[in-house]
């Protein structure tokens, strides 16, 4: 039977993949890299590159975080596949080096370096020595967080805001009814209360949004923290109890934490914690994830400088355990402060002690496998300035929270800050049936860049849906196609977009063809290791394909895409696909087929890979063979 249409046919064995569930997956390793839980991260892109979904992109992340958790070993092999890939930022070209810095390699860490600063990258000669983290320039390399003005500062000191349940609580010294004293030697300011306003709120509040309850006194109060049931507040006050304010052996008035809960929507029921003492400081206090554990800062005796950071067990009863020093990666001979936990239970807090760019700089801790802090990474500009950085916290959703700062051009001396960090930006359509409208399942959508480097592939929903990640200031074009539709496209643009979009919606319009019929049981075609030769097993299949186009279907129009295994370099792969892809050619051409049948022969290296066999994986040599392969895809019959 003569079949007349269109037809497309891939004849190499395929491994199905569900592609909204990578999709899932990775923005939720995006997430985790943005809460810098970088271990959980690398399990997740190292998945995406498994199933071979937006491969590129998913290796600069695991490169990025394997240097985050200081493991050069690591960093340096995935980096180094970076740096073979096409436009891969020069950025990269940076990190790789420092990378090699970190497993002693100077003299490739010095030929990379090289490159770098002959592609256009400025390297500071003081960013650069043997002793340097090696990574330290990655989270600060780009901008990643964008400020936003808040409506409830004042002419005082403003700081600790943290949002609950849809109410954004911050400590202020605005209230100018009390007596006048200084705020941690740094301004004389009004004391301090706890105050409460609605998260959407355009009134500046002032006494009348204190929190209700015993929690504000005459002396200090705040900042806060809320147990995720709502029902207990952790807060810092002056030693003052009873309308008592206690002094230690030198007159000074020191700090404490206490407890109060939610009665009838008033804070009551002071506690003050066991872990307080008359005789030193202890305050900002902070909860992890699930309310089991309290950080907070102290200059008690034993630390390691004016105050550090320490963790306590909250116990069944909501009594408290030992406290216990996080020890010299967080802690210096300066002031640690302001601890926050984040749902990943990354440690964020204020510091003069580490290296930074002013006076308190935030900084995050990066933890491993286990759960124990190994370094710290200053947050960088512009959360960081060359004043006071301080108070630190972060929404559920990681993208958005608080600061607060006393740089210049805020509106009083201590400020509040919201920031919030470049959202995903994804484009999104539906593939439609030009005829009738209908959604078409199951299409198959190709993302291109401005050179037209293919970046991410996937298939549209059940409803013709789909999504795909992207970056931002780039061009873009976007290929919708279905064996039974002609395929369409649609280009578009990232460039010039204001930080809060989020979207581009490309829909695509496919026009059908009729009676379209898939061919099949044609087998794959193979090369051996490092060859582009046609072996007599392929001749044998390339001259059924002769055959057919010859005698079955003389009308038959067909394209040839070649692949390799993971061996070798990218570039070089790039050369055997090609190799390879002429190789068939010249053979189907040699055997008499018009050239004009074929309209292409590319090569397309390691970059689709059939397995999990890449680079620096343990596989077999049959696994290897699987992608070493010819596919043919028929792409006209008249």
């Amino acid at each position: 039977m003569k079949i007349k249409n269109y037809i497309l046919v891939t004849i190499a064995l395929m491994l199905s993949l569900s592609v909204f569930a990578q999709q899932g997956k990775q923005k939720r390793a995006d997430t985790l890299f943005n809460k810098f839980s970088f271990v959980k991260a690398t399990e997740l892109y190292k998945e995406l590159i498994e199933n071979n979904y937006n491969t590129d992109y998913a290796t600069r992340k695991l490169a990025d975080c394997y240097a985050l958790m200081r493991d050069p070993k690591n960093a340096a092999m995935y980096y180094k596949k970076v740096v073979e890939q096409k436009n891969a930022p020069i950025d990269y070209y940076y990190s790789y080096a420092q990378s090699l810095r970190g497993i002693k390699d100077y003299k490739e860490s010095q030929i990379w370096l090289e490159r770098f600063k002959d592609s256009g990258g400025v390297v500071n000669s003081n960013d650069f020595s043997k002793d340097i983290n090696f990574i330290s320039n990655i989270f600060n390399a780009k901008q990643q967080y964008f400020l936003d003005k808040v409506n409830f500062n004042s002419k005082f000191s403003d700081f600790g805001a943290i949002k609950h349940n849809g109410k954004i609580y911050f400590t202020s010294s605005r209230d100018e009814g009390y007596a006048i004293k200084r705020l941690y030697g740094w301004n004389e300011q009004p004391f301090l209360d706890v105050y409460v306003v609605d998260e959407d709120s355009k009134v500046n509040p002032d006494y009348t949004n204190k929190i209700e309850g015993d929690v504000n006194t005459i002396f200090h109060d705040g900042p806060v923290t809320i147990t995720k049931d709502g029902k207990h507040m952790y807060f810092s006050r002056n030693n003052f109890k009873d309308n008592v304010e206690k002094k230690d052996e030198h007159g000074l008035t020191t700090m404490k934490i206490y407890r109060a809960t939610l009665k009838d929507s008033l804070w009551t029921d002071i506690e003050e914690l066991s872990i307080n003492s008359d005789d030193y400081s202890t305050q900002h206090a902070a909860l992890n994830s699930d309310d089991s554990k309290l950080y907070f800062s102290s200059d008690r005796p034993g630390g390691f400088g004016g105050s550090d950071i320490y963790v306590v067990d909250i116990l069944k009863d909501g009594s408290l355990g030992e406290p216990k020093n996080l020890g010299n990666v967080i802690n210096t001979a300066g002031a640690e402060g302001f601890p926050f936990i984040n749902s990943e239970e990354t440690l964020f807090f204020s510091s003069d002690g580490h290296v930074g760019l002013g006076l308190l700089d935030v900084f995050a801790s990066i933890n491993n496998e286990n759960g124990d802090i190994i370094d710290v990474i200053n947050l960088g500009v512009p959360v960081n300035s060359s004043k006071d950085d301080f108070s630190f916290t972060m929404n559920p959703d990681a993208t958005t929270g608080y600061f607060a700062s006393n740089r210049s051009g805020g509106q009083g001396d201590d400020d509040i800050y919201a920031y919030n960090r470049v959202p995903y930006l994804i484009v999104e359509g539906v593939v439609s049936d030009a005829i009738n409208n209908n959604p078409i399942p199951n299409s198959k959508i190709t993302l291109y860049d401005g050179s037209n480097n293919k970046i991410a592939y996937m298939e549209t929903d059940d409803k013709g849906y789909y999504s795909i990640n992207i970056d931002r200031n780039k061009d873009y074009k976007i290929v919708g196609s279905h064996e039974k539709y002609i395929e369409d496209y649609r280009t578009f643009t990232s460039k010039n977009l204001q930080t809060e979009l989020t979207k581009i919606t490309a829909n695509l319009l496919l026009n059908p063809v009729e009676d379209v019929v898939k061919l099949a049981e044609l087998n794959t075609i193979y090369f051996d290791f490092d060859k582009h030769n046609i072996r007599k097993d392929a001749a044998l299949e390339l001259d059924k394909i002769v055959n057919l186009m010859q005698n079955v279907y003389p009308d038959m129009v067909i394209r040839i895409e070649s692949h390799t295994d993971s061996r070798g370099t990218l570039s070089y792969n790039d050369k055997l696909s090609i190799d390879r892809a002429n190789s068939t050619y010249e053979y189907l051409i040699s055997k008499g087929i018009d050239p004009s049948r074929i309209t292409e022969h590319e090569g397309f290296g390691e970059r689709r890979l059939t397995n999990g066999c890449e680079d620096g994986a343990k596989c077999e040599e049959e696994a290897h063979q699987l992608n070493r392969r010819t596919q043919f895809i028929v792409v006209k019959m008249e």
